[in-house]
């Protein structure tokens, strides 16, 4: 397989090199002494959707983000600061609640005569969030006299984490148009943006993320955890289109038609992104690496390995493209080298991670790297756990805390699917976009950052993230819907008639 000709120079050579290796030692075995001492804030998280808690294409139960969960932990959930989202399911547009809407009024399968009444319900559903959000009680952000903890904004990537306020999020609102037919609540970024980021007082107003937690920091932050950059490679699997980013990468106008950044771009933005972590006053800092985006379902790999011992799939569609009905000429695709080539820049992308962790920590500081890419590499059902041949030597399966696997069937990385009877077939560890966690995939990654706090000094009530809890809240896992049969033909029907992924991803 060889990659695609218009694939950066730096992405070849490294690819001619091998794949990186994730790092599981958050330390990269350079000793530090842990800084101590009270901290009146004692976790801040600055990222993107992964961070604010965002699952089945709607930022809503905002209390299970990974954050939160870890502030549960702490014994600190009380004074733990982050915004809410209410109304029908939240902001943009939730799948589970409108798969339950259906499957309530048209039980688990949907007649041929019935998809005009089915279309008509699922409009009246996307009317009621757009009424809601645009002209409704949503419509108006409250404003909150103290700064969130949780500064994470889904869809952001580096560039706007580092420039986006309330006042230029207050300034790109336009006014709303009432769609019959396209029913796509506008400006919902800018609407998620400013129940984040402090609006209080004029300068509060033109504070950035990093801003709000370096005026947090002047009172002493414990915990600083960092998770940006997934959101300059995943538009090439929620596209199904790669476009290296050009000399105008900083561009906010410019960069929409990117999908991937080059290397050299990336590592440009993040330089600012380390020199803006360097002005917060924080005991730990944690930086977590970017996935690879070819791990989560929302692309599905069809036919065979390209080759024995290969990570990659001839052809990544969406999932409810079926091997034999797939035509490249027809559906919307990437292909294995596309996918190989992206894959590599991420790899590159967390060369320059664990590089800055590495640097910080020769200085004196207690930064830590959560190299949540292997992580997801551990749990890739296709990729490895499928396929002994393509597993790298250091390839161990993830181990699961006991609450997960004594669930039937344990949740793997594969798009979730009902049984027919109430339950699972497969899946449940994505949610129904097939990009974000579900709520115990979330339990996941805030078990690995306890254990990295933990390392560092910091002192929990408890440890062990409470699974059972999570798995109590978990409603995919436990009672999906159960009109999401192995086919997922009506995630995709509703994708070709109701636009899904562009009302969830902004395509």
């Amino acid at each position: 397989m060889e990659l695609p000709s218009d694939t950066p120079a730096d992405v070849v050579a490294a690819a001619a090199a091998g794949p990186r290796v994730p790092q599981f030692d958050s330390t990269l075995g350079i000793s530090v002494a842990p800084s101590v001492g009270s901290a009146r804030h004692r976790l801040v998280a600055i990222g993107d959707s992964l961070s604010q808690g965002f699952q089945s294409g709607a930022v809503f139960n905002t209390d299970l983000s990974y954050p939160a969960i870890i502030a549960y932990q702490l014994g600190w959930f009380d004074q733990f600061r982050f915004p809410r989202y209410g109304g029908p399911g939240g902001l943009p547009l939730n799948i589970e609640l409108l798969l339950r809407t259906l499957e309530e009024r048209f039980g688990t399968t949907t007649d041929l005569w019935e998809i005009p009444l089915a279309l008509f319900a699922a409009r009246g559903f996307m009317d009621q969030v757009e009424d809601h959000w645009e002209r409704g009680p949503g419509s108006f952000a409250p404003t909150f006299s103290a700064i969130n903890h949780n500064l994470s904004v889904y869809g952001w990537d580096l560039r706007d984490a580092l420039t986006k306020t309330a006042a230029s999020c207050e300034a790109a609102m336009h006014q709303p148009h009432d769609d019959v037919l396209s029913q796509i609540v506008e400006n919902n970024g800018e609407r998620a943006a400013l129940r984040v980021l402090p609006r209080g007082t004029d300068a509060e107003k033109h504070m950035t993320a990093f801003d709000a937690a370096a005026e947090l920091g002047k009172e002493g932050i414990e915990t600083l955890i960092v998770f940006l950059g997934a959101n300059n490679a995943l538009r090439t699997v929620t596209e199904l289109r790669v476009q290296w980013s050009g000399n105008n990468f900083r561009d906010q106008d410019a960069k929409r038609d990117y999908t991937v950044w080059q290397p050299s771009h990336f590592a440009s933005e993040y330089a600012d992104v380390l020199t803006a972590i360097r002005r917060i006053s924080a005991q730990h800092v944690i930086l977590c690496t970017v996935p690879h985006v070819t791990i989560a379902p929302i692309a599905r790999g069809l036919g065979g390995k390209v080759e024995t011992g290969s990570r990659y799939f001839p052809f990544y569609a969406r999932p409810w493209v079926r091997d034999e009905d797939f035509d490249p000429r027809r559906d919307q695709h990437i292909t294995g080298a596309q996918a190989w080539a992206v894959d590599t820049a991420i790899d590159l992308y967390n060369k320059g991670i664990e590089q800055a962790v590495a640097s910080a920590r020769r200085v004196g500081k207690d930064w830590h790297l959560f190299d949540i890419a292997g992580l997801l590499e551990r749990v890739a059902s296709r990729r490895y756990i499928a396929d002994v041949n393509a597993r790298p030597s250091w390839w161990t399966p993830y181990p699961m805390p006991k609450a997960i696997t004594d669930l039937a069937p344990v949740p793997d990385s594969r798009f979730l699917s009902a049984d027919g009877r109430g339950g699972r077939a497969s899946g449940g560890l994505f949610s129904l976009d097939g990009v974000h966690p579900t709520t115990v995939a979330y339990g996941v990654l805030a078990q690995e950052l306890v254990k990295i706090m933990s390392l560092a000094g910091v002192q929990f009530d408890s440890e062990t993230v409470d699974f059972d809890r999570l798995v109590r809240r978990d409603t995919l896992v436990r009672t999906p819907p159960q009109n999401l049969d192995d086919t997922l033909g009506l995630i995709g029907w509703a994708d070709e008639h109701l636009g899904l992924l562009k009302r969830i991803f902004g395509l």
